[in-house]
Order: C-alpha cells, then sequence, then structure tokens
C-alpha cells in the first residue's frame, strides 16, 4: 500500500536520515526523473527540507570536440561564479544544489584518489545539519567517496546502464557501478530489465519506473510561440524530443525521410556526438536543446510522436521519460520495440522493422490518433510523479 505524503514528510522529523544527499544530473539542465522525485519530497516536507544536490563531471570521458569544450566552459563558469548558475534563485525551499570542483578523469586509480579528496573537502562541510544524512546516487561516479562523507545511508537509484551508454568509458562506468552496487543499503531501478542486470551484479532491487506530469503536457498551447520556427516546418511533421545521439537509429530515420507522405523530421534536443548522416537529411530540422516549457507547444505543432531508437544493450535496458510524455500529449505515437514500450502497445504503435515503423508514422501522421489507443492512454493518470514519489521514498528514508 502506497505511503501518503504526509507520512512520507513526517520522517523528516525523526532524530536520523532527515537530510538528503543527491549526486545525479546538473539540477535544472533537463528534467530527470530523479529531479521530479525531489521535487516531490521538497514539496512534501516543505520549510524543514534540507538536499543538497551536487552536480558533478567525469562520466563523459573529455575529448577534443565541441561538446567537450562546452561543457567545460559551463563546469568552469560554474566554479568561479557560482550565482551564475541558471538553476540559481530559482530553486524550491529547502534544495541546495553545488558544483564541487572536480578532475574531469576518473578511469585511473590517481583520478579517483584526487577526486575522492577534492569532494570530501567540499562537501563535508555540508554535511553538519542535526540529524543523519541519506545520499541517493543515479551515476556510478558517486563511488569515489563512498567512505568519504558522514552518510548513514546509500540509495544506488539505477536509471541506465552507463556500461553501455554511448561516448562513455564503459569498463570505468562498469567498476565504479559495481562498488556502488555492493556498498549501497538500498537499491531501486526504473525498469526490470535494469533489475535483471542488478541481479547479475549480485543484488536484489525494486522497481519503481518512471512517471509523468499529467497536467503539464495537456494544457492548451494553441497560440502559443515556439522557439525554433518550428510552425514552418514542412508538415506532416514527424517529432522526436530528447538526446540526439547514436542511440538513434539512422536506418529508420533515412527510410522515414524518404517517404512522400512525411514532410519534415524535427529532432529537439541536444547532440551528443550523433551519426553525422542524420543531421544531413534533407527533411531534417534539428533545433537544439528548447527549454522544457516549450515542450508542449512543440507537441501540439507535431503530426506524429516517433522514437526511432536502435536495439541494442543500452535501449533494451533505458526507460526514456520521453514515453509517457509523448503518450501524455494525446498526439499519435510511433515507438521502436524495446522492454520499455511493451506494457504501453495498446496505447501506441510498437514495431520491430523500419519498413512497418515508416508505413504506420506515415498513416498516423495524417489522421487522428484511434479510440482505442486515445482510452487506454486514460491509465497514464495513475503514472504521475506524486504516485511514483510515494512508493520512492519509504525506500529511501524508511520511517
Amino acid at each position: 500500500m502506497a505511503t501518503s505524503a504526509t507520512a512520507i514528510a513526517s520522517t523528516k522529523h525523526d532524530d536520523i536520515l532527515q537530510n538528503l544527499l543527491i549526486f545525479s544530473d546538473d539540477w535544472g539542465r533537463h528534467p530527470s526523473s530523479c529531479q521530479y522525485l525531489t521535487g516531490e519530497w521538497l514539496r512534501w516536507s516543505g520549510s524543514d527540507a534540507n538536499v543538497v544536490w551536487v552536480n558533478t563531471i567525469g562520466t563523459r570521458p573529455p575529448r577534443l570536440d565541441w561538446l567537450t569544450l562546452h561543457r567545460g566552459l559551463e563546469k568552469v563558469g560554474s566554479w568561479v561564479r557560482p550565482g551564475a548558475d541558471p538553476a540559481d534563485g530559482a530553486l524550491p525551499e529547502g534544495l541546495r544544489v553545488v558544483n564541487p570542483r572536480m578532475w574531469p578523469w576518473v578511469a585511473s586509480p590517481r583520478a579517483r584518489r584526487i577526486n575522492r579528496r577534492l569532494l570530501a573537502r567540499q562537501l563535508a562541510p555540508l554535511l553538519s545539519a542535526p540529524g543523519g544524512w541519506t545520499a541517493v546516487t543515479t551515476i556510478p561516479i558517486a563511488a569515489v567517496v563512498l567512505d568519504a562523507l558522514p552518510v548513514d545511508r546509500w540509495v544506488y537509484y539505477c536509471v541506465d546502464d552507463f556500461s553501455v551508454w554511448p561516448g562513455l568509458d564503459g569498463q570505468t562506468m562498469l567498476d565504479l557501478e559495481r562498488a556502488v552496487v555492493e556498498r549501497a543499503d538500498e537499491i531501486i531501478c526504473a525498469s526490470e530489465s535494469l533489475a535483471e542486470r542488478i541481479g547479475r551484479l549480485g543484488r536484489t532491487s525494486s522497481v519503481i519506473t518512471h512517471g509523468v506530469d499529467f497536467g503539464f503536457w495537456t494544457t492548451d498551447q494553441a497560440g502559443r510561440p515556439v522557439a525554433g520556427e518550428l510552425d514552418q516546418a514542412a508538415e506532416p511533421r514527424a517529432v522526436f524530443w530528447g538526446v540526439v545521439d547514436r542511440r538513434l537509429d539512422t536506418d529508420w530515420l533515412v527510410r522515414l525521410a524518404a517517404s512522400p507522405d512525411i514532410g519534415s523530421i524535427v529532432l529537439v534536443g541536444p547532440q551528443q556526438n550523433p551519426d553525422p548522416a542524420i543531421l544531413n537529411l534533407p527533411k531534417v530540422v534539428a533545433t537544439g536543446p528548447l527549454p522544457m516549457a516549450d515542450l508542449p507547444a512543440v507537441a501540439a505543432l507535431a503530426d506524429v510522436l516517433v522514437m526511432p531508437y536502435r536495439d541494442e544493450a543500452v535501449t533494451r535496458a533505458m526507460q526514456p521519460l520521453k514515453l509517457k510524455e509523448y503518450l501524455a500529449t494525446g498526439r499519435p505515437v510511433v515507438v521502436r520495440a524495446l522492454p520499455a514500450t511493451e506494457p504501453w502497445r495498446d496505447c501506441c504503435d510498437v514495431t520491430t522493422s523500419a519498413e512497418e515503423f515508416v508505413k504506420i508514422a506515415a498513416a498516423r501522421a495524417n489522421a487522428a490518433i484511434p479510440a482505442h489507443q486515445s482510452a487506454a492512454r486514460q491509465r497514464l493518470v495513475q503514472e504521475s510523479w506524486q504516485a511514483k514519489a510515494e512508493t520512492f521514498w519509504p525506500i529511501v528514508v524508511p520511517h
């Protein structure tokens, strides 16, 4: 039975485990499941909340490319001008976001020792509040400080298989994750496939799939302007939002672009070394990242929302936030058959072949969503982030 928000918040008044230290994606950079869940905790706890959110570096090996330079400049800026953090000044009550100085390599034992000292020196003084501390991490990087901070309880929130993520040092990520898995007091996974993987590492875990802010995606967007002039893209529009990287299936997009029934393919999101062939397609409109607040309006301009991922280890492990977001918009949705998409076959079109993907996407882009899919999506109301949080936080901070 789900624990009420009031009961969860009351754990903040216990003598121990009333403070949270979180290692995850940069706060405010893009909404993540951990950010949504933390937002629920902060709302429930109000003025009693005490959460330190740690933005880190080191997951992606530095390279001589624009992405590394851009991220490096962002991080250096956050170190020398903390007040310039784009999230600063707009944070929920009870949340502190820190950008500790770190060495941008973690592959070698020496680099890990350096980061252990750097992080311990900067974070330990922040953990002096009365009561104990529970640490939650979604990233293996936290392994370097597992025994260096005054933390009473560690929780690993496993949201992806970083050992197979494009552009990452897979062996390093796996080695660090093993250390986190071994030390964690509790492990929560975002999908059954991730839980099976944790099982192969010798631990059991709880499974809590991602939620969705249903109200955010169903607001009236009539007349709202959209950044990037997407309303000028040729119709019908097939739209994808998320990280544009090597997980996208080039062949599927090439075939989709060749369809006379698709006017444009709009890719909304940051680019992390995608296949150049995708960006060079004549029908592709790549906007780069847009504010989260603009995405419902982007969806309103879409004729069909697509998720053309490859079928490989990294995509079989993930549970993309965008799936439930897509479904909540009320637009037609066509996706690759993956473990995360299987439970939603009645709500959208799920396919395994490029030919069928193109055929269905073209048909849906020129017709309304089927009534049976629309009806099936009503169960999204039960997938709210509040409902997920009411299961998540009692595991993290048991009453």
